[in-house]
C-alpha cells in the first residue's frame, strides 16, 4: 500500500529535499505540496492524502491551526508536525490540534520515514525528551494550583470543554452563555490556575480527566 504524502514548508529548498529524499523511499508518494497554511488545506482538500508533513511556522498563520482545518475535513489523513526547535507550547497545541506526529527536522531520513510509516499506522510519534518535559510542567503547575484559589463548578465546567479543544464560540453554545462572559470565564481560569496560554489549560483538563477515568477503571 502507497502512503501519499503532502509537504508543507514555506521553504522550497526544504520541500525539494525531503520531496527527493522520501521519492527514494518505497511505498512512499509525494503527491503535492504547499508552501502557506491555507494552501495547505486547499492541497489536503484536493489531494487527500495519507500524511501531512506540516512545519509549525509559516507565513501566513501556523501549521497548526491548518493542522485542525485539515482534519476537520477530512479525520482520515494524519498529520505530522515538523519543527526547528524543540517548543513546549508548540507540541501541546499540535496535540490539541489533532496532529499524530511532532518531529524535528534535524532527524535523519531514516527515523523520518520510521515516523511516516509508525504514523499511517496509526500510532503517535512524539519526541521522549518532549514527552518527559510537559508531563513535568503539568506536574509542577498542579501542585502549585492546589495553593490557589479554586474553581468554580461553572469554570471546572468551562476548564473541561477547553479540554475537549472547543473554541470560545463553540463553548458558548454549548453552555447556553454569551461569547464575552466565555471569554471572562477563560481568563478567570487562566489566573486562578497560573496557565500563561489556553493550551496549558487544554491539557491540564485532558490529563485531569485521563487521570479520574483511570481512578473509576473507566
Amino acid at each position: 500500500m502507497t502512503v501519499r504524502i503532502l509537504l508543507v514548508d514555506d521553504s522550497e529548498i526544504v520541500r525539494m529535499g525531503v520531496r527527493m529524499a522520501l521519492a527514494a523511499v518505497e511505498g512512499f508518494e509525494v503527491v503535492g505540496e504547499a508552501g502557506t497554511a491555507d494552501e495547505s488545506v486547499e492541497r489536503a482538500r484536493e489531494m487527500l492524502p495519507d500524511i501531512v508533513l506540516m512545519d509549525v511556522r509559516l507565513p501566513d498563520r501556523s501549521g497548526i491551526e491548518a493542522c485542525r482545518d485539515i482534519l476537520a475535513e477530512n479525520a482520515s489523513t494524519r498529520v505530522i508536525m515538523l519543527t526547528s526547535y524543540a517548543d513546549d507550547e508548540a507540541v501541546l497545541a499540535s496535540i490539541l490540534a489533532g496532529a499524530q506526529g511532532f518531529v524535528m527536522k534535524e532527524v535523519s531520513i531514516e527515523a523520518l520515514t520510521t515516523s511516516i510509516r509508525a504514523v499511517s499506522q496509526g500510532e503517535t510519534i512524539l519526541n521522549p525528551a518532549m514527552t518527559r518535559s510537559m508531563v513535568e510542567k503539568l506536574r509542577a503547575g498542579e501542585a502549585e494550583s492546589r495553593m490557589r484559589e479554586p474553581l468554580t463548578p461553572r469554570e471546572g465546567e468551562i476548564l473541561a470543554l477547553i479540554g475537549e479543544g472547543l473554541t470560545n464560540r463553540e463553548i458558548a453554545e454549548r453552555a447556553y452563555l454569551s461569547e464575552n462572559t466565555v471569554r471572562n470565564y477563560v481568563s478567570s481560569i487562566l489566573r486562578k490556575r497560573g496557565f500563561k496560554n489556553r493550551s496549558q489549560a487544554a491539557v491540564y483538563a485532558q490529563e485531569r480527566k485521563g487521570r479520574e477515568r483511570g481512578r473509576y477503571g473507566i
